[in-house]
């Protein structure tokens, strides 16, 4: 008989198997492997925790040279079970060269990457991100952006397809007045503030739809919050205006932090990483911290990589693919793949025929971890999301990351 790979929860294999529940408490984490990743530390940290991985049976890889302290400092993998690292976690506490620190990190890490975020009230709105993906519809009243520059810059056609969107499914809609495409022009606040408010304004009425406007402008984002917006998506991470983590801290509404390269004028010009996700998240922490610093709760706080901000092709590709890793900063994962240039580029076709591409990418950040998708095609990637979720979202052990 051929021996299989088993590519799903173990426990759940266990108990189909009859064992007792004592005994898939015990064994179950044995069977969780994970690689942590640690950068830049001394080596007598590195070699301590080398020594005790291997102690537990697992291991850790370092830079040639770490071993008789002839580099000043190196990057750590560290290769273990959930049991192995629980193990390591308590015995770096009792070691000095920084390692409790080291200690708590690894297991904030664990327990992150293992949790799902609660639930988040935006607006008349409720995500359980434990459920189901969410749908924020993109809705630019803007002259130039990249697919539907010009179609709603008429506020009763932008209300008209608003309302549409919700009609199709959208949780949040997504109102912009700036378009933050490669090599886009900045828009003047009070023009940006004329473009959405208006529509803000009428949409607020209906009480089943979350608005977010979409701003890195914190006179915008004011005057869209007065108007009835119930979140921020600034594609700075807060970084663009330094009045704008405070003002979203006054307001007490959540935030999308997203991780950008630049600006737009000037993000798409050779674009480059040593270490791709390990920067966008070390970034994304930045704006985290910053987020912190102002007040604003960590529990009202998204995450978004940033697909075609300041990346390549391969860039965005690799984000996709790798996307869970991102679930180590515990918050809700946002992803904006929706008919961009690295889906042009990749199947050689205009905007208006990438559709099909779109679906490709939004089944795939659902599969690797999004919480929430930013679509324009909100019925058909809707339904992309509904088919995805009902692949991927299976019950989890309680095992994994946890004690």
């Amino acid at each position: 008989m051929m021996p299989r790979v088993i590519e799903i929860d173990a426990a759940k294999e266990m108990r189909a198997l009859g064992c007792d529940e004592t005994g898939i408490k015990l064994m179950a984490p044995k069977a969780v492997l994970r690689v942590i990743k640690l950068r830049g530390l001394r080596p007598a940290a590195a070699n301590i925790i080398k020594q005790e991985m291997l102690s537990f049976g697992g291991d850790a890889a370092t830079a040639y040279g770490t071993v008789n302290f002839s580099v000043k400092a190196t990057d750590l993998l560290i290769f273990g079970t959930i049991k192995q690292f629980r193990l390591l976690i308590e015995k770096l506490k009792m070691h000095q060269f920084g390692l409790p620190e080291i200690s708590r990190a690894i297991d904030s890490t664990l327990r992150n990457y293992a949790s799902t975020p609660r639930p988040m009230r935006i607006g008349p709105r409720t995500l359980d991100f434990g459920l189901r993906t969410h749908v924020m519809g993109v809705l630019n009243i803007t002259p130039d952006s990249f697919y539907d520059g010009g179609k709603f810059f008429d506020p009763r056609k932008a209300l008209s397809r608003a309302e549409k969107m919700v009609e199709e499914g959208a949780d949040i809609i997504d109102v912009g007045g700036e378009s933050t495409r490669p090599g886009a022009k900045p828009v003047p606040v009070k023009e940006e503030i004329e473009r959405v408010v208006p529509v803000i304004k009428t949409l607020s009425k209906n009480r089943k739809v979350a608005i977010s406007i979409d701003t890195r402008k914190a006179a915008v984002a004011q005057a869209a919050l007065e108007a009835g917006a119930h979140m921020v998506n600034d594609v700075s991470g807060l970084r663009y205006d330094k009045k704008m983590a405070k003002l979203i801290g006054r307001y007490k509404v959540p935030v999308c932090v997203m991780h950008m390269r630049g600006n737009p004028r000037s993000m798409q010009k050779n674009p480059s990483y040593f270490d791709l996700m390990g920067e966008v998240i070390e970034e994304l922490e930045e704006s985290l911290a910053i987020a912190k610093n102002a007040g604003i709760l960590h529990e009202k706080i998204m995450v978004d990589p940033g697909i075609g901000f300041g990346k390549s092709v391969e860039n965005n590709l690799e984000i996709l693919r790798r996307l869970r890793e991102l679930k180590v900063l515990g918050r809700p994962i946002l992803v904006g793949p929706s008919r961009k240039s690295t889906i042009g580029k990749v199947l050689d076709l205009p905007v208006e025929e990438r559709l099909e591409g779109t679906a490709a990418a939004v089944a795939v950040s659902v599969m690797n971890g999004a919480d929430l998708v930013r679509v324009h095609d909100v019925r058909e990637m809707g339904r992309v999301v509904r088919m995805a979720d009902a692949i991927a979202r299976t019950s989890t052990g309680s095992v994994q990351g946890r004690k």
